[in-house]
C-alpha cells in the first residue's frame, strides 16, 4: 500500500499508486472482498516503505505534513473504509523510531485517532526490541521462534517495570480476537493447503489483467491488430515474447497454476491464420543461469549429488540427495540447510567445445573446484544476504575451456555464514550458492542482428520489453531507469523500429522506465505484471477483442532526474546510519509534476489511450451541505465502438500557492459507454477529501477561498472546470 515516492522503488510494483486517494480506495475493496470471504486482510507497511535500500534500518526524517497528507493516508482510508482485520508494520525507521516500536502510529494515530482495534504485527524479522514494541502496540512478533519475546525475555521486562501485565493482556487479546474471527477457536485444526483452478478464475484473471493494461501510444491507429486484417502476415515476435512476466520478485513470486507467454497467448487468439516468426534480440539475464544440462551425479543420473556435513571437518554426510537439479541451493524453506556445511558434485560432459562463461556467489565462504583446479574462491560472506537469495548480486563472469565429450569433476563446497544476519536474523547460518553457465556460442550470439534481419522480413515488428523477477524485486531498489541488460533492450527496440515502420512495444514492468525509442515506434502497450493469463490477456488487447480502459497510477517522466525524490532518495549514510529526507514533502508524483514544463514528461498521472474516443462536458458543482458537493458532467462515447474511460476529478485553488498542490485527485469512476452513448455521472465529495494538515494548529484545515473543480480523463487533460467560493476557513474533522 505504499506510495510511490521514486521510480527506482524497488516494491512500487506491488504497491497500487503515488496517489494516497486512489491507493487507499484501491486496498480498502481488496479488503472488502477478503474479509467477506472470512479471510483476515493484513494491509502493509506501516509506514513509509518506499524503498529497499537498508530497509531494516534506514531513517526516515518525513515532516509530519507529508506523513499523513500522503503515506499514512492509504491506510487510514482503508482502515476507515475496509476496515481490515490486521496491520503489518514497515521495517523502516521514521522519523527516528522502528515502526513496529513508534507510539505516535501505533499508539496515537492508528488506535487513538483512526479508532482501530485490529491485531498489529511485525514484517517478518521486523521486531527490534521487547519492552518498546510491547508498549507502542506491536501485538505479534513474526515469524516464530521469536526472537524478542521469549518468556524470560516478557518475565523480565514485567519484573523491571518495563512492561505492564495490563499491556501484555492488550496484546494478547488483539491476537486472541482475530483467532476468533477466522474461526480459529470453533474449528482449530488447519487443514492442508490447496490451490483451486477452475475455469471462472481463468476468466476473472484474464479480464482483470486486461482491464488493467494501458495503451500509451497509437500512432495511426496501428493497433488493433485485427485478425480479419492479419490474416496470411507475418508477424516478427522478438525480446521477452516466450517469457511470461506474470509478477515481480521477493515474497510476490508465488507458484501459479500456469503461465501463459505472449508466443503462446498470440497464437491462442490469431490461431494459423499468421505466421509468427520469433527472435529473442537481447540477453536479459542478470545472472548466467545454474549449471543443470550434460550433468550426471555420483549415482549416473542425470543431475547433482548434494551433501550435506554438520561440521567442516571431513566428516560423512549425514544427509545425501542424488538427482540434484542444478547449480544453486536456496536455504528457504530447508530448515534442515542452517548451520551446515554444503557440497555439491556433479561429472559435467559438454556438448560443444568452447571458452564457456561461468559465474558464481555464495553466502558463505565458497570454493568450486573443476577436475580439482580451483576456479573460484570467496573467502568472506556475502554482504546482502536477501539481495543474494533474490537473484540481484552481481556476479564476475570468466571463462574456462572445454572440450566437447569429455568428462569434468566439478564441486562446490559452501559453507553457512559466520558473521551476524542484517535481515532481521530470519537468514542467520543459512548456507546457498550458485554456479552460473553459458555456452560460449550462446553467450557471444550476434542475437541483435537476427532480430532485425527477422523485422525487416516481417509485416509487423512486436517487440516484448520489460523486467524479469530479478530484475525488478523485493529486497532491493533499481540500479537504474532504463531497461535491463546494459541497454540491450532499448538498442532492441531502435533498431528493430529503423528496419519495420510497423512496430509495436510491448512493456512488462511494475515502473516507469525511461523510453529513449518512443518517437520511433508505432505503438506502446503498458501491461504491468497481470498473472497468469499475461500472454492471453495481451493477444486480447492487440487483436482488438479488448478495448484497452487502463489508466496510469503513476507519473511517467522522461528523465530520472525530474523525479521528486532525484537527490534524496535512497539517502545518505554516515556513522553507519543510513538517512533519507523526505524533503519534497506533500510534492509527490503529480503535485511534483504538475508545477514543471509538460516536456518533462513522457505520459501523466491518470493517462491512458483507447480505441474509441471520449468527451468530458457540462460540469456542474452543488454544495449539498456545509461539508460536501455534488459534482456533475457528461461523459460521451464520440467514437464508432464501445469502451471506457476514467472520469478524474481534482481539486485545486484558483490561485495558486507554493505551499500546496495545483490540484489532488478528490474522486475518480469508470464509465462503460457503447458507441455515441453519453451518460451523467454524479460524484460525491466533501472538505476532507481536498483538506491539507496544518502542523501548527495540528489539524485538518480548508483555507476560505476560490477552489476549482476540474475533471478530465489524467491529471493534465482538463476538459471541464467549475469554481467554487468557499466562505470562511474551518477545521475539518476526518
Amino acid at each position: 500500500m505504499c506510495n510511490h515516492r521514486h521510480p527506482l522503488g524497488g516494491r512500487n510494483f506491488e504497491s497500487f499508486s503515488e496517489d494516497p486517494l486512489l491507493a487507499g480506495k484501491l486496498a480498502a475493496q481488496v479488503v472488502i472482498g477478503l474479509q467477506e470471504k472470512g479471510v483476515a486482510a493484513t494491509i502493509k507497511h506501516f509506514t513509509a516503505n518506499e524503498q529497499e535500500t537498508e530497509r531494516l534500518s534506514v531513517d526516515e526524517i518525513i515532516p509530519e505534513r507529508a506523513l499523513r497528507e500522503i503515506y499514512m493516508k492509504p491506510f487510514e482510508i482503508s482502515v476507515k473504509e475496509g476496515k481490515p482485520w490486521a496491520l503489518m508494520t514497515a521495517y523502516n525507521k521514521v522519523n527516528g523510531h522502528h515502526c513496529d516500536a513508534h507510539p505516535f502510529l501505533l499508539q496515537q494515530v492508528l488506535r487513538g485517532e483512526w479508532g482501530w482495534k485490529g491485531l498489529v504485527m511485525s514484517d517478518w524479522g521486523g521486531t527490534n526490541s521487547t519492552a518498546d514494541a510491547l508498549n507502542a502496540g506491536l501485538d505479534l512478533e513474526m515469524p516464530g521462534p521469536t526472537r524478542h519475546r521469549t518468556f524470560e525475555a516478557v518475565s523480565h521486562a514485567i519484573k523491571k517495570g518495563l512492561v505492564s501485565e495490563a499491556t501484555i493482556d492488550d496484546r494478547v487479546r488483539n491476537i486472541l480476537e482475530l483467532i476468533e474471527i477466522v474461526g480459529g477457536f470453533k474449528n482449530p485444526e488447519i487443514p492442508p493447503e490447496k490451490s483451486i483452478d477452475n475455469p471462472a478464475h481463468r476468466k476473472l484473471i484474464r479480464d482483470v489483467a486486461g482491464q488493467g493494461m494501458v495503451l500509451l501510444k497509437n500512432e495511426d491507429n496501428a493497433l488493433p491488430l485485427k485478425k480479419e486484417e492479419l490474416k496470411g502476415k507475418k508477424v516478427a515476435l522478438l525480446g521477452l515474447a516466450k517469457e511470461a512476466l506474470i509478477h515481480g520478485g521477493g515474497s510476490a513470486s508465488l507458484n501459479s497454476h500456469y503461465r501463459i507467454s505472449p508466443w503462446e497467448g498470440l497464437h491462442n487468439v490469431y490461431g494459423d491464420s499468421v505466421e509468427f516468426k520469433f527472435a529473442k534480440g537481447a540477453h536479459t539475464y542478470r545472472l548466467l543461469p545454474p549449471l543443470a544440462n550434460d550433468c550426471t551425479d555420483a549415482n549416473g543420473k542425470s543431475g547433482w549429488t548434494l551433501e550435506y556435513f554438520a561440521k567442516d571437518n571431513g566428516e560423512k554426510p549425514f544427509k545425501t540427495e542424488h538427482g540434484y537439479k542444478d547449480a544453486a541451493f536456496s536455504p528457504l524453506g530447508n530448515d534442515s540447510a542452517k548451520w551446515k556445511t554444503l557440497q555439491l558434485t556433479t561429472t559435467y560432459t559438454p556438448s560443444t567445445s568452447g571458452s564457456h562463461y561461468l559465474s558464481c556467489s555464495g553466502l558463505g565462504p565458497t570454493v568450486i573446484t573443476i577436475n580439482d583446479e580451483v576456479v573460484y574462491d570467496q573467502k568472506n560472506d556475502c554482504d546482502d544476504a536477501m539481495g543474494f537469495l533474490l537473484g540481484g548480486i552481481a556476479e564476475e563472469e570468466f571463462t574456462y575451456s572445454f572440450t566437447q565429450g569429455q568428462s569434468y569433476s566439478i564441486k562446490i563446497h559452501s559453507a553457512p555464514p559466520g558473521g551476524a544476519d542484517n535481515n532481521g536474523g530470519i537468514l542467520e547460518g543459512l548456507p546457498a550458492f550458485r554456479l552460473g553457465f553459458m555456452q560460449q556460442e550462446d553467450h557471444d550470439a550476434d542475437l541483435l542482428t537476427e532480430a532485425v534481419d527477422l523485422a525487416r522480413e516481417c509485416d509487423v515488428a512486436i517487440v516484448f520489453t520489460g523486467h524479469t523477477p530479478v530484475w525488478e524485486t523485493e529486497g532491493q531498489d533499481q540500479k537504474t531507469f532504463n531497461l535491463p541488460k546494459d541497454g540491450s533492450q532499448d538498442k532492441l527496440v531502435e533498431a528493430v523500429a529503423g528496419a519495420n515502420s510497423k512496430t509495436v512495444v510491448v512493456n512488462s514492468t511494475g515502473v516507469a522506465v525511461a523510453m529513449p525509442w518512443l518517437s520511433k515506434v508505432s505503438a506502446v502497450l503498458q501491461t504491468w505484471f497481470p498473472g497468469q493469463e499475461a500472454g492471453n490477456a495481451i493477444a486480447d488487447i492487440l487483436s482488438g477483442a479488448v478495448n484497452p480502459s487502463g489508466r496510469l497510477p503513476i507519473s511517467w517522466p522522461k528523465r530520472l532526474e525530474d523525479a521528486p525524490a532525484y537527490g534524496n532518495f535512497p539517502g545518505e549514510k554516515k556513522d553507519g546510519q543510513l538517512t533519507v529526507r523526505y524533503d519534497e514533502g506533500v510534492f509527490v508524483g503529480y503535485r511534483h509534476y504538475d508545477r514543471l514544463a509538460k516536456d518533462k514528461m513522457l505520459f501523466p498521472f491518470g493517462y491512458g489511450l483507447s480505441y474509441t474516443t471520449f468527451q468530458i462536458k457540462d460540469a456542474q458543482v452543488s454544495q449539498s451541505s456545509a461539508e460536501s458537493f455534488n459534482v456533475s458532467f457528461k461523459v460521451a462515447n464520440t467514437g464508432s465502438q464501445a469502451g471506457s474511460t476514467v472520469a478524474q476529478l481534482y481539486i485545486g485553488r484558483a490561485n495558486q500557492s507554493p505551499d500546496h498542490p495545483i490540484k489532488t485527485l478528490a474522486a475518480f469512476q469508470k464509465v462503460a459507454l457503447e458507441a455515441s452513448q453519453e451518460q451523467t455521472v454524479e460524484l460525491t465529495v466533501s472538505l476532507k477529501d481536498f483538506a491539507y494538515f496544518d502542523e501548527a494548529s495540528s489539524s485538518w484545515k480548508v483555507d476560505r477561498g476560490e477552489y476549482v473543480f476540474h475533471v478530465g480523463q489524467s491529471v493534465a487533460s482538463i476538459e471541464a472546470a467549475v469554481s467554487v467560493e468557499l466562505e470562511g476557513s474551518r477545521q475539518v474533522k476526518l
